[in-house]
This record gives C-alpha cells, structure tokens and sequence, in this order.
C-alpha cells in the first residue's frame, strides 16, 4: 500500500514506515502530523485518483527532527568588470517518519 501526498509544494510518495523530509512544518518533534492533502491511494492494486484530492484519505505520521540541509553555495560572477558575490543558503526541514495511511 503506498499514497502519494503534497506537502510544501512538492509531492511525496510513500508507505506505512517510510522517513521522508518535508519543508519545515513548525511542529516539535515527538508530535504527529497530518497530510490531508492525498492525491492517489493504492491498496494492492485497487487505485484511487483523485479529482485533485482523494476524498476522506488521509496519512498521519510523527515528526522525528526537525534541522537544516547541507549548505548550498550560490556564486554570482560577472566576467571583464570585477563582480563576484558568494552566498549560502540552508533548507530548513521536518524530519517525517510515517505511521498510517487512511484511504
């Protein structure tokens, strides 16, 4: 059995055990966290897709950690004039460990 939910923007397939990393959701870890927003459910064969959401389907799960991603560089250069500017930026996440999928 697996679902496909979005969350933060992005879709995310998954089944009951799977660890996935959302965008930060601002929920401590140890508390658990619902996905409404379900788009497919499959349950061994028996699909339902969603117009775009799949009514009463839902996935819970409980938040593991919450951190940062690795640091990503962002350099900005501009030949014959002398123009460098170097940036970094880190993703915050939310660390999802999921329990059960309601379809």
């Amino acid at each position: 059995m697996y679902a496909i939910i979005a969350a933060g923007g992005k879709q995310y397939r998954v089944s009951e055990g799977d660890v996935i990393r959302v965008e930060k959701l601002g929920v401590e870890a140890g508390e658990t966290v619902t996905f409404d927003e379900v788009l497919v459910v499959n349950n061994d064969g028996d699909m339902k897709v969603g117009t775009p959401v799949v009514e009463g389907a839902t996935v819970t799960g409980t938040v593991e950690a919450n951190g940062r991603a690795r640091k990503v560089i962002v350099y900005k250069y501009k030949r014959k004039t002398g123009y460098h500017k170097k940036n970094g930026h880190r993703q915050a996440y939310t660390q999802v460990k999921i329990e059960k999928i309601n379809a």
